[in-house]
């Protein structure tokens, strides 16, 4: 069975030019796992990228301090509810085959990433360098709620999370990994 979202080796990445967020570069231990969670999820769900709300399903799942920021109970609980709805084919659905931002610069194009959630990796990397690490989930969290049109904001603000109070506790969160 061959997947649709592809995974190119590091030689044939380099000869590509796909970008470093397609390998995880520059992602910590735990992000990278948090990618290869969602991209598995993707693959089950038969989606042709992997978008913000895969990425938003595996960090709720995996990161203990995305749960804190969010805030663990109800909330939390009626998000992984929705995403989980969706990955056996029930709830949110969205319309286009793709998820596509106006946000997205087009020169993140990432095989195997919708543009926002590419974006959302490079964004997630450089806020990271601001604080001095490898790039941690509320980093990514913090990249996918920038853009308010993702998919990602639709499950949270469904699940009674505003996408802008939850910006303004992630900047507050950015440089306390201990927080």
């Amino acid at each position: 069975m061959q997947h649709r979202i592809p995974r190119p080796s590091a030689g044939k990445a380099r000869e590509q030019g796909v970008h470093r967020a397609e390998h995880g570069a520059g992602l910590g231990a735990e992000l990278a796992a948090v990618v290869d969670g969602a991209r598995r999820r993707a693959v089950r769900g038969g989606d042709r990228q992997i978008d913000t709300a895969h990425l938003l399903h595996s960090l709720l799942e995996s990161d203990a301090e995305v749960r804190a920021v969010l805030g663990e109970g109800p909330r939390t609980a009626r998000l992984l509810g929705y995403l989980v709805q969706r990955s056996i084919g029930y709830g949110l659905r969205w319309q286009s085959a793709a998820e596509d931002s106006e946000a997205a610069p087009a020169t993140v194009r990432t095989a195997g990433f919708s543009p926002p959630a590419a974006a959302g990796l490079e964004y997630a990397r450089e806020r990271a360098a601001r604080h001095g690490g490898p790039a941690r989930g509320v980093d990514l969290l913090a990249a996918i709620v920038a853009d308010p049109r993702t998919r990602a904001v639709e499950v949270l603000e469904h699940g009674g999370i505003d996408s802008r109070d939850l910006s303004a506790r992630l900047e507050a969160w950015a440089g306390d990994p201990a927080h």
